[in-house]
């Protein structure tokens, strides 16, 4: 057995530790199988049993898709997706073509491609959006891209006008949107529902502002890293045809590495220098310190936690919630920036979804739902940002990154759990005002 995961120590750099662990698991003698068939279990692993991986390519070899399409061909490996924001592409393979793809030369680094999860009427009122909406500001022209379970089109979201502009569905190829669990419905109300079923009550902090549904996340709230990765790599493709200048990420995985050493960061960091502010779940695995989720330990891209309101517009009885994932992240950094209000948040409903149907309790009358997360706060923040990028388009993510985390009202907590503290758009409206 030595002699057969040789060369797993000699390729050890260009291994993810996750991946790395899933492979020794395969070469592991099992108890159950007589010692005189351990052999040839091991021969049989190698050749029939497989696993999901993303490869980055050196960019000494890497210039195009085409390029990609001919190292894997060359390794022979499927390409399963082509990934060229991470310079590489996603695949199927089993141990003997992942020993070749670790020899190449061509090759940086093998991740697992593992599975990620989906993590108004108080929430508006509670980050100040009245204030600007009476000034005049409502997020128009400016598109948020919603990377989760779809989009139902809801009348808050397509009367008077239907705002939204594009769909790409990743997981079932479809044209027209639709949302089969639900939660990528209910954030993209959390941005940006115009409450037209509910007189105004349940409104969003951008309500003109334009949707773009990106569906990355099946009917479990289950995606891929690569299917991901894919999505951010459509936005920043579609950026200009849509104006997309806001990413909402309500989607997450346990952080097993650092950001420098993460796909979904690299990918996210090449949005935010593409021109799109990234919004990204912290993760609801609070108390517990240590527990942001990627890719929101990323130090580029704004991580959201989040405020129980208490359903109060009040804010002085505001709480971080209990389930709130807390910093420091695997590098050490303060991380989330700030929070948001994410917990018994009132938006959309998606009718005969799969929450709809399993939380029929949360019903509220006919075109409504209440659901509680990060999940909820992150889609919040990026309304606020595209209602800022409405008065100041020629912002970019840092200087509205800036913005946002300057003007937060604290709250009686520390940094790990806070951030910065509680978004206030009027309080970063006013300071924009002051400074164009």
């Amino acid at each position: 057995m030595f002699n057969e995961t040789s060369w797993i120590r000699a390729a050890r750099g260009k291994f993810s530790p996750l991946l790395r662990k899933k492979v020794l698991e395969k070469f592991r003698a099992k108890i159950w199988i007589p010692c005189f068939l351990q052999k040839t279990f091991r021969y049989l692993a190698r050749r029939l049993r497989k696993l999901s991986v993303i490869v980055e390519l050196d960019q000494k070899h890497y210039f195009s898709a085409l390029d990609i399409n001919s190292i894997a061909r060359a390794l022979n490996c499927p390409v399963s997706q082509r990934l060229p924001i991470i310079n590489g592409f996603s695949t199927k393979v089993n141990i003997n073509t992942l020993e070749r793809l670790m020899i190449s030369r061509a090759v940086t680094k093998v991740w697992y491609d593992r599975s990620v999860e989906a993590l108004l009427d108080i929430a508006s009122p509670t980050v100040n959006a009245p204030h600007v909406w009476n000034d005049g500001a409502a997020g128009e022209g400016i598109g948020i891209a919603v990377l989760d379970t779809g989009i139902y089109p809801h009348p808050d979201l397509t009367t008077p006008v239907n705002r939204i502009v594009a769909f790409k569905d990743f997981i079932r190829k479809k044209i027209k949107p639709y949302d089969d669990n639900g939660h990528g419905t209910h954030c993209a109300g959390d941005a940006a529902s115009n409450g037209f079923q509910s007189g105004g009550k349940y409104t969003g902090p951008a309500p003109k502002a334009n949707l773009i549904g990106v569906k990355v996340l099946n009917k479990m709230g289950s995606g891929t890293m690569s299917g991901i990765i894919a999505g951010i790599q459509w936005c920043i493709d579609n950026k200009d045809k849509y104006n997309i200048r806001v990413l909402s990420m309500s989607l997450g995985a346990k952080a097993t590495a650092s950001y420098a050493d993460d796909p979904l960061c690299k990918a996210v960091e090449r949005a935010w220098d593409a021109g799109m502010a990234v919004c990204v779940a912290a993760g609801n695995e609070g108390p517990e310190t240590g527990t942001i989720s990627s890719p929101g330990i990323d130090p580029k891209v704004l991580t959201v936690g989040a405020v129980d309101d208490r359903d109060t517009v009040l804010t002085s009885d505001d709480r971080i919630a209990l389930f709130s994932s807390r910093g420091p992240t695997v590098d050490g950094l303060t991380k989330p920036d700030l929070v948001a209000p994410g917990v018994n948040v009132v938006s959309l409903r998606s009718p005969k979804s799969y929450l709809d149907k399993s939380n029929k309790d949360s019903r509220v009358g006919q075109w409504y739902t209440s659901l509680s997360g990060t999940s909820m706060a992150t889609p919040v923040c990026a309304g606020i940002a595209a209602l800022i990028l409405s008065e100041y388009p020629h912002f970019s993510p840092d200087n509205l990154k800036s913005l946002l985390v300057s003007t937060c009202r604290t709250m009686d907590t520390d940094a790990y759990s806070q951030g910065a503290g509680l978004i206030d758009v009027w309080a970063g409206l006013l300071q924009a005002k002051s400074e164009n």
